[in-house]
């Protein structure tokens, strides 16, 4: 584990392997450590780096909010990039991360050799749809500074979209409790209002133009995001779609074997990639 100063913000990142980076880069109230069974297997292929966005493990949290958007992070993640001797990545990024690996990749295309997007989005398609997600996303993070990252976190995972993470194993979600319990409130709140997906600008237009191979993830008990992913498909030139049997938003934690399989199989294959499935 080690920090680093990009930017003006400090990042935590963890690193393990040798061979080709993949950068990998967590969702909302995860960290690093939400990787650790993929760490452990894709360390023997590759060299694996995941960090803490800000707000979240133990990375800065600053108490401006802009300071977190898609594409100040886009920036800080080519700050590391440089400070890391790494000229181009694979990038893998689930959900927030997925959407800050989609913007990296529109603003930064020549340094992403592959993209692996699990349960993201380019965003909401209209103004009055991003205005009233700002809204909800604000009203959230007053909740988290008022109540406190144990009410949150409660309120948090009973979301039905983590309805399918009822039947993982006790110790599985005790675990992942521990890592959400972990984060500071201030920062997972700016992370709401400053990077949600309210404020996100839609990208939707951008994928069309967007010719690096990209792997899209989504869980079939997600319906939200396998109809996303599919509609993505339709657009990213360059593009696979899998579906994961079994498994809601967090594949990787619902079925890791199936992810890292795919992953693996997609990192494997020539540049040019064998076109849509």
């Amino acid at each position: 584990m080690s920090r680093w100063q990009v930017n003006g913000v400090g990042l935590n990142v963890v690193e393990a392997g040798a061979g080709w980076p993949l950068v990998l880069l967590h969702g909302f109230t995860g960290s690093a450590l939400s990787w650790q069974s993929q760490i452990e297997t894709f360390k023997a292929t590759n060299r694996v780096i995941a960090l803490d966005l800000l707000g979240h493990g133990s990375s800065d949290s600053p108490t401006d909010p802009q300071r977190y958007s898609l594409d100040r992070a886009s920036d800080d993640l080519a700050g590391l990039l440089d400070e890391l001797d790494l000229a181009k990545v694979a990038l893998l990024g689930y959900s927030l991360g997925g959407r800050l690996a989609l913007n990296f990749a529109v603003s930064y295309p020549h340094r992403v050799s592959r993209l692996i997007l699990e349960s993201a989005s380019p965003g909401l398609a209209t103004a009055t749809e991003r205005a009233e997600r700002a809204q909800a996303d604000a009203t959230l993070a007053d909740f988290i500074e008022r109540e406190g990252l144990a009410a949150f976190v409660a309120r948090w995972e009973s979301l039905p979209l983590f309805d399918s993470q009822r039947t993982l194993p006790a110790s599985v979600q005790a675990a992942q409790r521990r890592q959400r319990l972990a984060n500071r409130p201030d920062g997972l709140a700016n992370s709401l209002r400053g990077a949600g997906t309210g404020t996100q600008i839609s990208l939707w237009q951008s994928l069309d133009t967007l010719a690096i191979p990209t792997l899209l993830l989504a869980g079939e008990l997600d319906p939200k995001f396998v109809a996303i992913a599919r509609q993505m498909h339709q657009h990213l030139p360059a593009s696979r779609l899998e579906i994961v049997g079994g498994a809601g938003h967090t594949v990787h934690l619902e079925q890791p074997a199936a992810f890292e399989g795919l992953v693996l199989s997609f990192l494997q294959q020539e540049a040019q990639g064998k076109g849509k499935k």
